[in-house]
């Protein structure tokens, strides 16, 4: 029987057209992280299942990809033991898929302290994986463009992270808004209303206001045990309306109790005084509704959005201050980022926002018409190689039309007839498939007139 052949839901083949624009994505974006003095590193695909369970908290855990020990995983495990799933899970799985790129990353920063220079800033391009239903902009493999800096409190760093996304987004050209939220804040919150135990309640359900609504929302803080007078409170910070300063200073009001729900509203003043005097473009906005519901953020939080285009938050990240406590190395506070690379391709897809002339094809195919013409196109073919030109020669000697539609297939603009004439003469013929236009130019002028063809400086 002939298996039909596919793939899992939610993950997905690249293609050559796709992996090119993949490619404008990754470069811009890496070429941004390397401009403030970002250094790459990557970690393995596998972790050790005690490393990511606990960090996402209980709805995170249930989308680890959990990865059975190698031989019988299930031969001396006692069943009639009361297990919970991740009790059970490590007696069988030793090894996950990584859920993010972040808490690798502390533990690299652990592990590797010894090597590094504090504050160490890096950055990350590298598929993660999550169980979850896949849908329109969420994948279960996906890619995140991730950039951190730990070892500093500064709120310069969440400034600069900020002017990374406004770089990032001006030179994809996609108009964004950029939220930022502060944990203080909710923590306070979650004091003043009664309920300073339920943080994590409060913020997974607030986290989903956008997908939910207010209303499903209350009912959700209420199934989590809130009284209608604590949901009283947090209604209308999830709602306040009005400038960043006006938000600021009502927020500064209400959590006037909470020591830590001021720390917060003191951080975020500073870091919204910093952006205003960096002059950033894009609108920056508090979004006090705004959670993020990884347990590990306890300082500033961001997520950006698309304008133009209906996704989900296409970067988002915050400050987490003891990330790397769980492995051994308490008070190293870090900050960061993450792009997601498929949605900001679907975003630049929806909005034909890709350049024309991002292509990897060749842009001049040799044709083959025998064994010395062959020799001769393999020659020239070089110089163009070493100069920078993409080249291809058809590999086998058959009719010019099979090449020329060869060439069609693949986009390529120029073809190259190498005959007798052309070998005689130390010369091609060039002809654009675009308009059928043709002529003869010596070799030693190939390069330069190919490349003013990419330049836009010449047609033919």
């Amino acid at each position: 029987m002939i298996q039909k052949p596919s793939i899992p839901k939610g993950t997905r083949d690249f293609g050559p057209a796709e992996m090119v624009r993949r490619d404008y994505i990754f470069d811009i974006i890496k070429n941004v992280f390397r401009r403030f003095g970002y250094r790459q590193i990557e970690t393995p695909s596998l972790e050790n299942l005690s490393t990511l369970l606990g960090k996402y908290g209980e709805e995170g855990d249930k989308l680890l990809f959990k990865v059975l020990n190698s031989g019988d995983a299930f031969s001396n495990v006692d069943f009639s033991g009361n297990y919970s799933s991740n009790a059970l899970a490590l007696k069988v799985c030793e090894k996950g898929l990584r859920y993010d790129l972040t808490v690798p990353f502390a533990r690299f920063v652990v592990q590797h302290q010894n090597e590094l220079s504090f504050p160490f800033k890096r950055y990350q391009i590298q598929p993660v994986w999550r169980a979850d239903r896949p849908q329109k902009g969420r994948y279960r493999e996906f890619y995140q463009c991730d950039v951190d800096v730990i070892g500093s409190r500064s709120l310069l760093n969440e400034l600069e992270l900020v002017q990374m996304v406004e770089m990032v987004f001006s030179m994809l050209k996609i108009n964004v808004c950029i939220k930022i939220n502060n944990r203080k804040i909710l923590s306070g919150l979650a004091e003043i209303c009664g309920n300073p135990e339920k943080l994590v309640d409060i913020t997974v359900a607030i986290d989903k206001i956008d997908k939910i609504g207010l209303e499903s929302v209350k009912e959700e803080l209420a199934e989590k045990g809130l009284d209608g007078k604590a949901i009283s409170i947090i209604e209308p910070v999830l709602t306040l309306q009005g400038s960043n300063r006006d938000k600021i200073a009502k927020i500064r009001e209400l959590l006037a109790p909470s020591e830590i729900g001021t720390k917060g509203v003191e951080e975020v003043e500073v870091l919204f005084n910093l952006i205003e005097n960096a002059d950033i473009k894009p609108r920056v906005e508090l979004d006090l509704s705004l959670a993020r519901g990884l347990n590990y953020y306890t300082g500033a939080i961001f997520e950006v959005k698309a304008l133009d285009f209906e996704i989900g938050s296409i970067c988002g990240g915050g400050r987490y201050d003891d990330l790397t406590g769980i492995f051994g190395l308490p008070n190293m506070s870090g900050v960061g980022i993450s792009f997601g690379a498929d949605r900001i391709y679907d975003v630049l897809n929806g909005l034909n926002l890709f350049p024309d002339n991002v292509a990897d094809s060749a842009v001049v195919l040799f044709s083959n018409m025998g064994d010395k013409e062959l020799q001769y196109a393999i020659s020239v073919a070089k110089d163009l190689r070493e100069a920078g030109l993409n080249c291809e020669i058809y590999p086998d000697n058959t009719k010019l039309k099979k090449q020329f539609e060869y060439a069609d297939r693949k986009s390529i603009p120029f073809f190259a007839i190498v005959g007798e004439n052309e070998i005689s003469d130390n010369s091609v013929t060039l002809k654009h498939l675009g308009t059928g236009d043709q002529k003869l130019i010596n070799r030693k002028d190939l390069v330069s007139h190919l490349q003013e063809f990419i330049d836009g400086q010449s047609k033919l």
